[in-house]
């Protein structure tokens, strides 16, 4: 059997997590397939992910008639399903979590998104849900706002593992990164169990960036702006990487004794019909990494991904393409920003939706 591509990502020190949940994967042993075949090594959900897989498939729908008859409202009903899926993915993992001494064998999953600018809010629930889970490998992921630095932060030191997620810029990585340090430090400052026990991943959003750049690039109609097109994201997401090497190399994290937070790159589907389905893979393979791919990608990468070490090539160019932008008026940070605000938002309107069709699904109140 020949050995799955996404198998020899693991050589370059790049882990690959599964952007995917759902009760049938769960149960048919698909996610353990994936597990033994190409070395998947974690889980993320969103709330996207949950709707979808609520809406979409009648693999709850047993499990929301019991909860239903017995009385279960709408929250309750949600707060069900979604730790059960959870608690079932991490018991799939934890070979994984036990066999690389905590570093993979994760499943993340994400506080309320109405929760985002509230950082008290987002500590109280990311504790709850680490408590109700009641598994060691489960993360809990925080949007990258300035109050969820502040849960981040918090969350760290009560040695709580987060997925800082729906990261864009650098300032957005910068900001995660400071939060997650500050965090340990208080840890050590109170004597609270070894810091290396701890496992952080900071979420990189992709492929949205050339998205939203492209936007802007394909209304200019110009040859510089074409130019340009498909460039953004992965000078954007090599640039960061270049910042995680400089500030895990530091001393004050050196003298921490911890284990550095990975970047994590999200949203590696390829939006765009005309770029290669794999690019957001290839171009991205590095040392102390993580990739989240959806099940389209995973097949695209098993079928016909290449695998060597490329997220330190070109870095000029990546400097050089940023430098362009900014030119044209395209600041990545502003991107960012707008960006970050539209993940918050469409986060928002899936778990309303998924709450709507819990409601019609259950008849629940």
């Amino acid at each position: 059997m020949t050995e799955s591509r996404l198998r020899r990502l693991e050589e370059f020190g790049q882990s690959i997590w599964y952007d995917n949940i759902r009760r049938g994967i769960l149960r048919s042993g698909e996610l353990a397939r994936l597990v033994e075949e190409d070395g998947i090594s974690g889980v993320t959900s969103n709330p996207s992910i949950f709707e979808k897989a609520v809406g979409n498939s009648t693999d709850y729908d047993e499990a929301i008639r019991r909860a239903v008859a017995r009385g279960a409202g709408v929250a309750e009903l949600y707060e069900e399903l979604v730790l059960e899926d959870i608690r079932l993915a991490a018991d799939i993992l934890r070979p994984v979590h036990e066999a690389t001494a905590g570093r993979d064998g994760y499943v993340s999953v994400e506080v309320a998104p109405a929760l985002a600018h509230d950082a008290t809010g987002t500590v109280a629930q990311a504790r709850e849900l680490f408590r109700q889970v009641g598994r060691p490998n489960v993360m809990i992921k925080v949007p990258a706002t300035p109050e969820g630095y502040e849960a981040i932060r918090s969350l760290t030191a009560d040695g709580i593992n987060v997925n800082a997620t729906l990261i864009f810029s650098g300032s957005q990585y910068e900001g995660v990164v400071e939060a997650y340090l500050r965090g340990l430090e208080e840890r050590r400052r109170r004597g609270e169990g070894a810091p290396q026990r701890i496992t952080s991943v900071a979420s990189v959003f992709v492929s949205r960036m050339d998205t939203a750049v492209d936007r802007v690039l394909t209304a200019r109609d110009d040859a510089e702006g074409r130019g340009l097109l498909g460039r953004a994201a992965i000078a954007n997401a090599k640039l960061i990487y270049q910042r995680f090497r400089e500030l895990f190399a530091s001393k004050r994290f050196q003298a921490l004794g911890a284990r550095v937070q990975r970047p994590l790159w999200a949203s590696t589907s390829t939006k765009n019909p005309a770029y290669r389905d794999v690019r957001y893979v290839e171009e991205l393979i590095g040392p102390h990494t993580v990739n989240t791919l959806p099940p389209e990608t995973i097949a695209a990468f098993r079928d016909h991904g290449e695998v060597r070490p490329t997220l330190e090539e070109d870095l000029d160019r990546a400097r050089r393409t940023v430098e362009r932008l900014r030119g044209l008026g395209i600041d990545l940070e502003t991107v960012g920003e707008q960006l970050l605000a539209e993940g918050v938002r469409s986060f928002q309107a899936s778990f309303d939706q998924l709450w709507a069709t819990l409601r019609e699904k259950g008849g629940a109140a």
